[in-house]
């Protein structure tokens, strides 16, 4: 079966990754027969830049981003993207996981979709914010898209709870000794 594991800087995108690591690629539990083994494509969506404009002063008066500095920051933004699925790469890497990287530009949750049925994706796994009803109810939830619209099944792996001192628990019923619990994250360079 193809997974495909959505990736962003988030932490709860670098959860779901662990949990795809611990979960369905276990270290030394190799599948009795091809067909029972996973493929795992790890994807990123580059959400479009609109052209930047900076109001200034009074009323009419604006600043636009010169295409040059637009283009700038493109090129940096993708240059960033390659470098997180490279990060995620070296982590599947170093847990004896091959992954393929792909880089897809849309809108986050339209693009993922896309993705996991060009690549006849057998299971896309997203990661949660945690933001409850109100959350997505006002910035929109991606995972909820994709439950709702992705042409294979979606697997939504949820951040576990925060304790009274604002801490990551280990109380999930998903434990999870990630550093990406502790300080900094699972894919820290």
């Amino acid at each position: 079966m193809k997974v495909v594991v959505a990736l962003d800087d988030s932490g709860g995108s670098h959860h779901a990754l662990d949990w795809v690591l611990r979960s369905l690629f276990p270290a030394g539990d190799q599948p009795a027969t091809e067909e029972a083994r996973h493929e795992l494509v790890l994807v990123h969506a580059l959400e479009p830049l609109h052209h930047a404009m900076c109001p200034v002063g009074g009323l009419g008066s604006a600043v636009y981003g010169a295409p040059e500095i637009m283009q700038s920051v493109r090129a940096a933004r993708k240059e960033s993207a390659r470098s997180l699925l490279d990060r995620a790469r070296r982590v599947c890497h170093g847990r004896g996981v091959s992954a393929a990287a792909v880089l897809v530009e849309g809108e986050s949750r339209e693009a993922l979709c896309r993705a996991a049925e060009d690549a006849g994706a057998g299971l896309l796994v997203v990661g949660s914010r945690g933001l409850g009803a109100v959350g997505r109810a006002f910035l929109g939830s991606v995972s909820d898209y994709c439950a709702h619209h992705a042409s294979c099944p979606v697997m939504v792996v949820r951040p576990p709870p925060v304790d009274k001192d604002g801490q990551r628990t280990r109380s999930s019923p998903i434990s999870c000794p990630s550093p990406c619990l502790q300080q900094g994250c699972l894919m820290a360079e």
